[in-house]
This record gives C-alpha cells, sequence and structure tokens, in this order.
C-alpha cells in the first residue's frame, strides 16, 4: 500500500480537491512524493504552499527531478527549517516516506479536531447571542410596563412581607454583651493596652491572641467606640467598624470575586450594571478593606485565612489601596466613566487599622502579618471571673440566682461566652417551670412580661443543663492543705491555657544494692525521660544516695505526655521525698528545668501556668529566677517566688 492510500484510509473523504492522474511514465516513488504533495494543497492551500516554500529555501528542490530533494522541500516546510539537510539518499527515502506520512497525518488529525472545536464554539456563542437578545426583549418589555407585576411575583413580595412582620426578642447573647469597656470582665491589661494604641495619632495595626470566648471581638469594638472624635486619636465620629471571619473568606485566584479585596464584574459574563454592560465597561466592585476606610477592619481567626489572601491583604496594608485590573477596560474610551477611570487608574482608598484575632498560637500565624503588627494577648478568665461575668449576665436578665449558682456555672468553663450560655439555658428552663399551669403576664404584642416575672435559678437547673449538654467540670480542685510524701504537682501549657501536672514518685529498698530500677510513664516523653535522669543525678548529689540502691517508680498521674524539661525541678523533688521520706506541701506548684548541677533553669509559659496553678486552687508556685520579669509580683494572688537552685525550691517545697 503507497503512503497516499495510508493516509486515505486513515481519513477517508478529507480530500477536497480533485487531482489529475499523475502522467503513466511516473515511477511508483514519484507517486507517492506527488500525493503527499497533493495532501499538503489540501491541508495549507497552494498560495500558503507556495510562501512557505519561498521562506524556506524549498522552492528549487519542489521543482527538482531528484526524489531526494523534493522530500527535503518537504521536511523543511513541515519542519519550517530552511537550513534542515543533507538530501536523503536513496536507502533513506523510504522511511523519509514514512515520517512525513505521518506527520502529515498529524496535521490533518489536528486539523479536524479543531475544526470541530470551532464548530462547537459557534453553536455556543450563538447560542449566547439568542439568549442574550431574548434578555434584552424581556428587559424592554419591562421598561415599556414597569408597574406591571406577574401573579407569581406578587406572591413572593407578599411573603416576603409577612416574614419581616414576623419578630423576635432579641437573641439572648447580643442582650449580655458588655456595652462599655468596664464591662469587660478580667482583661484590664489587655484592654489598657488595646485602648492605647487606637488612641495614639499614629495607630497601629494589631493581633490580638488568646482562647475563645474571652472578649477580644468586644473589646476592639468597644475601644474604637471610645477613641472615636477624640483628640489625638486620628478616628473621626463616623469611623466605621468593620467585621468579618477569616475562616468564611474566600476567593478566586483569577480576582473574579474577593469580598475581602474587591474585584471586577466583566461587562459580558458577570453582570456589570445594564448601563455599563451596554457599553462594554467593566465594573469594578471595592472590598471590606474600602468599606473600613477611615476605621477599623476587624478579622476574627485571622489565622485561618487563605496565605495568599494574607499576602495580598499585606500589599493592601502597604499601599492603603486596592487596586483593579480588567483586560475589558480601555483607557482610551471616553464612555467609561469619571469613577471607573478613577478606580482602575487610582484605586479604591483603603486606609485602615487592621486588627486580626486568633485563637491560635503566634507561630501559627503569617511572619510577615506579624511585622507589621503590635501583639497583644488576652488573659484565660479565672473563676472569679467567670463568677462576675454570671452575676452580671444574671442582673441583665433580672434573675436571681442561688447561692454558689456563679461559682458552680465556673467550675464547668473559662470562656465567658460559654458561661453565659449556661447561664441562659439555666434560665430558660427556670423560666419554663415557673410559667406551667400559672397565669403569666404580657405585653400589648402578647409576649411574656419579662420585666414583671422574675425567675430563680437554682443548682438543679445548672446541673440538668450541663447533663443534656454533656458539660464535665473543666477543673478539678486538686490542691490541699496536708503534706504527702512522693507527690507533688508540676506546670505545663497547650496554647494560652496552663495546667497542673501531677507527678508521684515511690521508692523500695532494692534487692540487691546497687541494682535497683527505675520505671517512668512511656508516654510521658523522652524529655521528660531526661530529666529523669538529670534528678537522679542531682538526688546523688543533694541526698548523698544513689537511687540505683532504689527500685523507684515515677508516674505522671492521667499519663499525659511532658513535651519539654519543664518538669525536671518537680521530678526531682519527688524523688528526693520518695527516697529520704520527706513530706511535700499540696498547695506548692513549680515548672522549672534542672541542671546536673542542681540549678533550676528557666521555662516558657510561665504565664499561662499561673493561671493553671490558680484553677487547682494552688497557693504558691516557684518559678526558675530567671522567668521573674515574665509574671508580675502577687498574679492572681499567688504566693509568688523565683529560685535559682534546687536547694532553694526544697525550701518552699517540703513542709519539714
Amino acid at each position: 500500500m503507497g503512503i497516499f492510500d495510508r493516509i486515505s484510509k486513515v481519513f477517508g473523504s478529507r480530500r477536497t480537491t480533485v487531482r489529475p492522474e499523475p502522467p503513466r511514465h511516473m515511477t511508483d516513488l514519484d507517486r507517492e512524493i506527488a500525493a503527499l504533495y497533493s495532501v499538503m494543497v489540501d491541508v495549507m492551500g497552494s498560495d500558503r504552499l507556495v510562501i512557505q516554500a519561498g521562506r524556506m529555501d524549498a522552492l528549487r528542490y519542489m521543482r527538482s527531478n531528484d526524489p531526494g530533494e523534493r522530500i527535503l522541500a518537504l521536511r523543511r516546510i513541515l519542519e519550517e527549517n530552511p537550513t534542515l539537510g543533507p538530501v536523503p539518499s536513496s536507502s533513506e527515502i523510504p522511511g523519509e516516506l514514512v515520517r512525513l506520512a505521518e506527520d502529515i497525518a498529524d496535521i490533518m488529525a489536528r486539523r479536524n479536531v479543531e475544526d470541530k472545536i470551532e464548530k462547537k464554539i459557534t453553536e455556543k456563542l450563538e447560542q449566547d447571542h439568542n439568549e442574550y437578545v431574548k434578555d434584552i426583549r424581556l428587559q424592554v418589555l419591562r421598561e415599556e410596563k414597569p408597574d406591571a407585576e406577574s401573579p407569581h411575583d406578587q406572591q413572593k413580595r407578599e411573603e416576603l412581607e409577612a416574614l419581616d412582620r414576623v419578630k423576635l426578642t432579641q437573641a439572648v447573647m447580643e442582650l449580655l454583651r458588655p456595652s462599655t469597656l468596664d464591662e469587660i470582665v478580667g482583661q484590664q491589661r489587655a484592654v489598657k493596652a488595646l485602648r492605647s494604641k487606637l488612641a495614639s495619632p499614629y495607630p497601629q495595626h494589631l493581633i490580638l491572641y488568646g482562647p475563645p470566648g474571652v472578649g477580644k471581638t468586644t473589646a476592639a469594638r468597644l475601644v474604637l467606640e471610645s477613641v472615636r472624635g477624640k483628640a489625638p486619636s486620628p478616628f473621626g465620629e463616623s469611623a466605621p467598624f468593620v467585621e468579618t471571619d477569616g475562616t468564611t473568606l474566600r476567593w478566586d485566584p483569577r480576582d473574579v470575586t474577593n469580598p475581602l479585596l474587591g474585584s471586577v464584574h466583566d461587562p459580558i459574563y458577570q453582570g456589570a450594571q445594564r448601563a455599563l454592560a451596554e457599553i462594554g465597561v467593566p465594573e469594578p466592585k471595592p472590598g471590606l478593606v474600602t468599606d473600613a476606610h477611615g476605621g477599623v477592619l476587624f478579622i476574627d481567626e485571622i489565622g485561618e485565612m487563605d496565605l495568599m489572601l494574607q499576602n495580598k491583604l499585606l500589599k493592601v496594608l502597604e499601599d492603603k489601596r486596592a487596586y483593579f485590573e480588567s483586560s475589558y477596560y480601555d483607557p482610551t474610551d471616553e464612555r467609561v466613566p469619571a469613577y471607573i477611570k478613577m478606580l482602575f487608574e487610582k484605586g479604591a482608598p483603603a486606609d485602615f487599622v487592621l486588627i486580626g484575632a486568633t485563637t491560635r498560637e503566634a507561630s501559627a500565624i503569617n511572619p510577615a502579618l506579624r511585622s507589621r503588627c503590635a501583639e497583644i494577648y488576652f488573659e484565660p478568665l479565672t473563676p472569679r471571673d467567670i463568677v462576675e461575668i454570671v452575676r452580671n449576665a444574671a442582673a441583665r436578665l433580672n434573675a436571681e440566682l442561688e447561692d454558689g449558682i456563679a461559682e458552680t456555672i465556673s467550675e464547668y468553663t473559662i470562656e465567658g461566652r460559654k458561661a453565659i450560655n449556661i447561664l441562659a439555658d439555666a434560665y430558660s428552663l427556670a423560666m419554663e417551670q415557673s410559667i406551667e399551669g400559672r397565669a403569666i403576664g404580657r405585653t400589648a404584642d402578647g409576649k411574656v412580661d419579662l420585666e414583671k416575672r422574675r425567675v430563680t435559678i437554682g443548682k438543679q437547673h445548672i446541673y440538668e443543663v450541663t447533663q443534656v449538654s454533656r458539660l464535665y467540670q473543666y477543673v478539678t480542685k486538686k490542691a490541699s492543705s496536708t503534706a504527702e510524701v512522693g507527690h507533688i504537682f508540676g506546670l505545663g501549657v497547650s496554647g494560652f491555657l496552663g495546667s497542673v501536672i501531677e507527678i508521684e514518685a515511690i521508692a523500695f529498698d532494692a534487692a540487691e544494692k546497687g541494682k535497683g530500677t527505675v520505671r517512668f510513664n512511656e508516654t510521658a516523653g523522652s524529655m521528660a525521660k531526661d530529666s529523669v535522669f538529670n534528678a537522679a543525678s542531682v538526688l546523688r548529689r543533694v541526698t548523698g544516695k544513689d537511687l540505683h540502691d532504689y527500685d523507684v517508680h515515677i508516674n505522671v498521674v492521667g499519663g499525659g505526655n511532658i513535651d519539654g524539661p519543664s518538669a525536671g525541678t518537680a521530678i526531682l523533688a519527688a524523688l528526693v521525698s520518695a527516697v529520704s521520706g520527706r513530706k511535700i506541701k499540696q498547695d506548692v506548684a513549680v515548672t522549672g528545668e534542672i541542671s546536673l548541677q542542681g540549678r533550676v533553669r528557666p521555662v516558657g509559659g510561665v504565664f499561662e501556668k499561673a493561671y493553671g496553678a490558680k484553677q487547682a486552687g494552688i497557693k504558691t508556685l516557684l518559678i526558675p529566677k530567671e522567668n521573674e520579669k515574665d509574671i508580675p509580683e502577687g498574679h492572681l494572688g499567688l504566693e509568688i517566688h523565683a529560685v535559682s537552685t534546687a536547694d532553694e525550691a526544697f525550701q518552699y517545697i517540703f513542709a519539714d
């Protein structure tokens, strides 16, 4: 089968030009080469083929009687290389013919696919055009009869109006939210720092860290209200507070939509306003950064934002403007409205103060964002803070609390928001029980008159709420006034919250002196095990006793992982107590790494650990001397001692 026959078999009726039969004196090779040229004429057209041959210096070879030179001409045209050579020899010609046929077949296949795609595109454009014309006709009809309303439209409007007339009472969280800075409990230092930064003539971008439900969002809103229109603060009387949530901010990498920074609606597919669509002008849509111009943009959970979106936000913070781009925008078009020209050429104003809030640790935040922001830490709430929050909320609800109710709620949460939720649930339960089978006072609109009905919330209501909600006591009071042997409280921290770690040790004389064993929790972690070995060396140093003379078992109650060396001093004290029989005070907690020389080395998270100690009822807190400046004296009412050595720590740890 010849080359031309192979191509014809693949593409069938693809040939559209009728060619005369080659002269009888031509060889089969000449016929195959002529067939290839004939197919190339079909694919490219004769004029284009001649022009391409001239560019590739192939015309002289096309006219040659030498089959090899005619094949070389075809190869130069296909590969668009005028320097291609040399002329194939007689033995190479069959292989060249096969390769040329395959290359031409590929071109024809692509052309066939392109034709099909082009046909589909044409059909789609025609369909879209017909729909567009139909929409225009409907719009013209509406303009002709602007007051006409179909029965369906009328029904929908009436349903919306009926829904709009239904009003519930104010949401309980909105009712109980602090309305002044004085009502924010337990955050005096953070609020003071926040206000000082916004009241300055040079306000700073801020990141607020802290556990959920401690008042970060409320504090930011109230601080802005307190400095509006007051010198030297630059915020005017009408400075906006724009609030959004970083977990819900989504954007399109093509910038088709971006509620934070703004986007551009093209006039064809995205529905720019009709007046602009008719003249083919894109419409910029400014985002939240422009809404916040002159005020505060508050992004809750900013650590959850997309990293690329964070980087784009940084650009806006630097430029103080949000810029727009669109391939549809023509700066020379005189029909473009002035405001759109201004948005494209100058950008939208975006001069605001960014306040981001997060429950994540600082290491999880974009370093570039952190470098541009001052950082403020909101403190975890103590049981005393929760009690005050609950009592304030009860007063707003016009509810009476039985003795100990606020204290009971404080045992189940350290979040102000959660405490209010528990109270609100208990209030609803008490209200339901108080009106069952009784006449109740109602207002003019038929609702229960809450001002005249005062309910009493008892412990049975709190316990019922906690049982239904599967709530458990957040912290069990662990401290006591009775000293014990081999039992001590260490301190740990996770995120913004500290907690006590119970460590206990027991020692028995080894069956054979010098061959005692030491057992320790496998789950406590490798660094905690290293602390045990360090403590064993220090034990011999301070007591003269060898740990290998005893069978010792050290246990971290609860099996928690101690990620770090901060339990070293506590482990040493537990070992000394177990070996010597000295009793340890049970209202003392200690944190600090222990060195082989018996020095108490600094650790992290001391401020947070103090909260964990307070929650557990600890009265005395021992910290490394080098951490002394990390925590204020008398913080949370704790007796805080900074120690440098194990011997200093023992003075406060042991009862005798």
